[in-house]
C-alpha cells in the first residue's frame, strides 16, 4: 500500500475505534462529550451510522484488496503474522456482521449470546490492536 492509502486506511481504522467507544456510551459518562467540539459523541444513534458506515467502507476495501490479491495469487507469501492479522480481522467482521444481526426484530438471540458477541468483538479489536502494536515494535511484515 502506498503511504497515503496507508493513512486513509488508519485514519478508517481510527474512526472504527472511536465510534465503536461510542456504542459503550462512555463519552458522556465520563466527561469527554463536555469537552468543546466533541458534543456529538454523547449522541448514540450518530456514533452508531458513523460506525456502520466506517464498517460498510472496510468490508469494501477487504473484498477489493482480497479479490486482488487472490486474483494476483499470492497467498503463499503471506507470512504466519499476516494469517494472524486476517484470522483477527475474520474475527471482528464475523463478530460484528453477528452484532448487526442481532438487532433485527426478526431475529432474537438469548442474552449469553448476545453478551458473547458483544465481548468477543470488543476483545478482538483489542487483541489485533495488541498484535497490531507488537508487528509494529518488532518490524514484522505480512508478507
Amino acid at each position: 500500500m502506498s503511504g497515503l492509502k496507508k493513512k486513509l486506511f488508519v485514519l478508517l481504522v481510527i474512526g472504527l475505534f472511536f465510534t465503536g467507544m461510542g456504542q459503550l456510551p462512555i463519552f458522556k459518562r465520563y466527561y469527554i462529550a463536555d469537552v468543546p467540539g466533541l458534543g456529538w459523541t454523547a449522541d448514540f444513534y450518530l456514533t452508531h451510522v458513523l460506525h456502520y458506515i466506517f464498517s460498510g467502507i472496510l468490508l469494501f476495501l477487504f473484498f477489493y484488496l482480497g479479490g486482488k490479491f487472490l486474483a494476483q495469487r499470492r497467498l503463499n507469501q503471506i507470512s504466519p503474522f499476516g494469517w494472524l492479522k486476517i484470522l483477527l480481522w475474520a474475527g471482528i467482521v464475523v463478530t460484528g456482521v453477528m452484532r448487526v444481526l442481532k438487532n433485527f426484530p426478526q431475529l432474537t438471540f438469548s442474552p449469553e449470546l448476545v453478551m458473547l458477541i458483544d465481548l468477543s468483538h470488543l476483545g478482538l479489536v483489542f487483541l489485533l490492536g495488541l498484535v497490531a502494536l507488537a508487528g509494529k515494535l518488532m518490524k514484522l511484515s505480512y508478507t
